[in-house]
């Protein structure tokens, strides 16, 4: 079923018996109760009548003092009370003779008479005098108050608890970062992302306020991260950036730190890969789409691409509560490293490389690597489902490694299917990642796939070739192996540029050394083809990020706080509606509001479950008190499962051995007898 979370609401269980309570406007009665009358005793006279004779006495009485008798107010009182009219009227008591005494003194006492018009008027007039003094002495205050005040009295405080008298307060239910533009610019709120609601949480269709996700003509992208608009450094002064921009918690010296970062990791790859040409050809141009940072480009594909990645590391950089910039890779054994140390799969090798420029912007870059090997039984169809639960439901772009279970026509066109319905999906997640493929093997004519990376460039899907990319640095492959020699064959080292990976240019022991410089295992890749692969990564996002930094600085030297445009609370919310219709995938399954998720006992698991296992004694478990023995269990893997020979020599007798034991292992839930009864699963919402 393709199941959804419920938002935090409580699921239904597989199986669930409900009794409809009554509700409070059934269960609650209103008891009323006629009041009779109550007999008045024969000494006192009724009160209804003493009301219409103090009424009417009241009439006569304000008649004379009038001295003008109403007929129409005769008529309506005697209309108002036509029902007192048949009455026998009793004597009034003392009592009663006494309080319309009283009423009739209430009138004269309020009379004034032309003696006493004078005096009267003298002190009204005597009144209004002294109250307009008393309001020209209080706006002359409230001037000199208003000159008193300082500009530091209208500037924001910096206890963000406490607001000053003039400063209007900010919302309550927004988290405030202090920045300051200028003298006069007082501090802003920005708003905080909930995940955890997880909330959702922006459709890029409408998004006029993100410039980069507009790539429909290369006017408004080029006006997204020109080198003419971003190169501020030619035109502007560290020092007047320091004096405009927000002070935030992505400072500008955070900003410069980060830049350089990048820029010394880009400019590593490129002398390590033999200039900018080669790399290039080797880590750009080897995928489905080609990568282009560059302006001088017409193709609203890539520059769409790059529009979502550089996108996705803004919103990161400056979004002021998150802590981590998350890969999450799903996929094969491939994924998962095998027959190599886990140190030297390429997502511990990307952290290590890429790693560091996201530490210099105060962050840690984490790479989930829920890679797992085909003896669990699983593949592409049925883990791509579990994206909210294999890897963590915030990560910011996504990996997919599955291309070994691809072969072969029909797997082939599933997989196509099941890669769409991934990059729907994704981007119906909080951070929106983009979607991109890592295929060890050579890019062919294939439709199909060319087709869905430009229907889904947008969304910033797209495919890597890993061989391809080592064929397109220029080396003679075809020379060699007219020779005999096969730089892919398993084993071997050397991959025609390089003979060791760079951490293993320093290894002493040559055993070590060796085994770092392995292409290919058998068909998993060792620790050389492992490095390109970060390498690649690794060259692209930075790439990214320093186009990502442009954009931030522009803001910042416009007294803009990045916050403001780039925090990830202003990202779209994304419906199905607002993605293009499906090319290949089933519209049932993939056209949805929210990620499926799923139930996965295998390891690891860095998300959420779907469904869950329900406690036997739960008050809603409909099977309470019944036998519910079932148990979930995982595969003890060895230490050295799934490592080559040489690394298990290597690594047996080390303090350090553990970072070559692989994270993968099977898992499931099973009875273990007819004894053990049932099992009851928490179900979440269906769509």
């Amino acid at each position: 079923q393709n199941s959804h979370e419920n938002g935090g609401s409580r699921s239904a269980l597989h199986s669930v018996h409900t009794v409809e309570e009554p509700s409070r406007s059934e269960s609650a009665h209103i008891n009323t109760t006629q009041h009779q009358p109550t007999e008045i005793p024969a000494t006192m006279p009724d009160a209804s009548a003493l009301e219409e004779f103090g009424l009417e006495v009241e009439h006569e009485n304000h008649a004379l003092v009038t001295n003008s008798g109403s007929s129409a107010s005769t008529k309506t009182n005697n209309h108002q009370f036509a029902s007192f009219s048949n009455r026998k009227q009793p004597t009034p008591s003392k009592e009663q003779r006494s309080l319309l005494a009283s009423t009739n003194v209430k009138y004269r006492k309020l009379r004034i008479n032309a003696a006493q018009r004078p005096g009267v008027l003298k002190w009204s007039f005597l009144v209004i005098i002294i109250a307009a003094i008393i309001v020209f002495f209080n706006i002359e205050q409230e001037e000199m108050i208003d000159e008193s005040i300082t500009p530091e009295d209208t500037e924001a405080k910096p206890d963000l608890n406490k607001f000053h008298l003039l400063r209007p307060k900010t919302k309550a239910h927004e988290n405030v970062a202090p920045i300051v533009v200028d003298d006069t610019k007082e501090e802003e709120d920005r708003a905080n992302n909930n995940e955890e609601s997880l909330e959702q949480t922006q459709p890029a269709e409408d998004n006029e306020d993100n410039d980069i996700d507009n790539h429909e003509t290369e006017e408004k992208s080029e006006g997204i991260a020109t080198e003419e608009a971003t190169e501020v450094e030619d035109t502007v002064t560290d020092e007047t950036l320091e004096q405009t921009a927000p002070d935030g918690l992505f400072t500008l010296d955070r900003l410069k730190a980060t830049r350089e970062a990048a820029k010394n990791l880009v400019s590593m790859l490129e002398q390590y890969y033999n200039g900018v040409e080669q790399s290039k050809n080797m880590m750009l141009e080897s995928w489905l789409v080609p990568w282009n940072f560059d302006q001088q480009t017409n193709d609203t594909d890539k520059i769409a691409m790059k529009d979502k990645i550089v996108d996705t590391m803004a919103r990161a950089l400056v979004t002021n509560d998150q802590k981590e910039f998350i890969i999450g890779t799903i996929g094969s054994s491939v994924a998962a490293g095998h027959d190599n140390c886990n140190y030297d799969s390429y997502e511990r090798q990307m952290e290590r490389t890429f790693g560091p420029v996201w530490e210099a912007a105060g962050m840690k870059l984490t790479c989930q690597n829920a890679g797992e090997g085909g003896g669990c039984g699983d593949d592409f169809a049925n883990q791509v489902f579990c994206i909210q639960q294999n890897v963590s439901p915030k990560i910011d772009i996504a990996h997919y490694t599955w291309t070994y279970f691809e072969a072969g026509q029909p797997a082939h066109d599933m997989a196509v299917k099941m890669r769409e319905s991934l990059a729907r999906w994704a981007q119906m997640l909080p951070h929106q990642p983009p979607v991109h493929v890592y295929n060890t093997g050579a890019m062919r004519l294939d439709q199909m796939e060319h087709d869905l990376a430009e229907h889904m460039s947008e969304f910033g899907y797209n495919a890597f070739y890993m061989r391809s990319g080592f064929n397109y640095g220029g080396y003679d492959y075809a020379a060699d192996e007219a020779n005999g020699i096969d730089h892919f064959g398993w084993g071997y080292v050397g991959d025609g540029y390089h003979n060791v990976t760079r951490y293993g240019e320093n290894e002493s022991n040559p055993l070590r050394k060796e085994s770092l410089g392995v292409v290919m295992r058998n068909w998993h890749p060792g620790p050389l083809a492992f490095q390109f692969v970060s390498d690649t990564f690794s060259y692209i996002y930075s790439q990214a990020m320093i186009k990502a930094l442009d954009l931030i600085e522009s803001d910042l030297k416009n007294g803009i706080d990045p916050a403001e445009k780039w925090a990830a609370s202003k990202r779209k919310t994304l419906l199905k509606s607002s993605l293009p219709p499906p090319k290949f995938c089933d519209e049932l399954y993939c056209v949805v509001d929210e990620a499926p998720t799923c139930i996965n006992f295998e390891k690891p698991t860095y998300g959420w479950w779907g469904a869950r296992v329900e406690d036997p004694d739960d008050s809603l478990n409909p099977h309470r008190g019944e036998v519910q023995n079932w148990e979930i269990w995982n595969v003890d893997e060895p230490l050295f499962r799934g490592v080559s020979k040489q690394d298990q020599t290597f690594f047996e007798d080390r303090d350090d051995k553990e970072i070559c034991r692989h994270l993968d292992a099977c898992g499931g839930i099973s009875a273990t007898s007819k004894d053990s009864g049932s099992v009851v699963f928490r179900l979440p919402k269906q769509e």
